[in-house]
């Protein structure tokens, strides 16, 4: 198999149970591991609830981008589980069980295979299977968005096994930053304007702060290393030439 070479990936939460607070999210930061390791920036993270409307609307968006995302939640055999119907209805597709699955689950349960189980494994029309390491019951993958567990324990090894199966690992990226003390951003916005304008393949953040040396202003630019490098040293000739003082972190 060719692996896809990607610059960004999104993620997607479900379930009320993080929204009002009962359990506290882990897998942005499973996620956020996965994306330095292979190079890739994350493009949003959204923290939905088990809401149909919702989910719909969001998975539709979610899958008109032109790279992958992964959904974290909602994929059980509750009432509360509707990502599989959501994400079916986002794809215009109906609502099956899916022959492999239903396998995986029949060999796993035995005698103990039962309607609620084997409502797990109804998936989306057309979609492949994302192997579960930790019970066996699988997640999907469907257009561009892959559906996984609510389990940061069960969704962790089942990202790492979608990034390893169909993504390369990127090219190095270098991150880098400078502190212009008794600075402010609206008295840079032409400088930094001309500067995103110039280098639109470099992601540029402003930070801007008040200290007790009074306030000052962050400034950060992320890229493939090459052309971050180039792009640093511009912009410090920038500043050098207005000038504005800065401090390389």
């Amino acid at each position: 198999m060719t692996h896809k070479t990607i610059d960004r990936l999104g993620l997607i939460i479900i379930g009320d149970e993080i929204l009002n607070g009962r359990r506290q999210d882990s897998h942005f930061t499973s996620t956020m591991a996965l994306c330095h390791e292979w190079n890739i920036a994350l493009a949003y993270t959204l923290v939905l609830p088990d809401d149909p409307e919702v989910l719909v609307a969001h998975f539709r968006w979610a899958m008109a981008q032109p790279y992958p995302f992964i959904s974290c939640g909602g994929i059980g055999s509750t009432p509360d589980d509707v990502t599989r119907q959501s994400a079916a209805r986002a794809a215009g597709v109906e609502v099956e069980p899916h022959a492999e699955a239903v396998r995986i689950l029949k060999d796993r349960f035995g005698d103990l295979i039962n309607e609620p189980r084997l409502r797990m494994v109804s998936f989306p029309q057309t979609a492949d299977l994302v192997p579960n390491p930790v019970n066996q019951v699988p997640g999907f993958h469907i257009a561009n968005g892959y559906f996984l567990p609510g389990f940061p324990s069960m969704a962790a090894p089942m990202m790492r096994w979608i990034m390893q199966t169909y993504y390369a690992v990127g090219p190095e990226r270098l991150r880098c930053g400078m502190v212009l003390p008794n600075a402010r951003e609206a008295d840079l916005t032409d400088l930094m304007e001309a500067f995103v304008a110039d280098y639109p393949d470099v992601t540029f953040s402003s930070l801007p702060q008040h200290t007790d040396r009074g306030p000052q202003v962050t400034l950060s630019i992320s890229a493939v290393t090459a052309r971050a490098e180039a792009a640093y040293a511009d912009l410090k000739q920038r500043l050098a030439a207005v000038p504005v003082p800065f401090e390389e972190q």
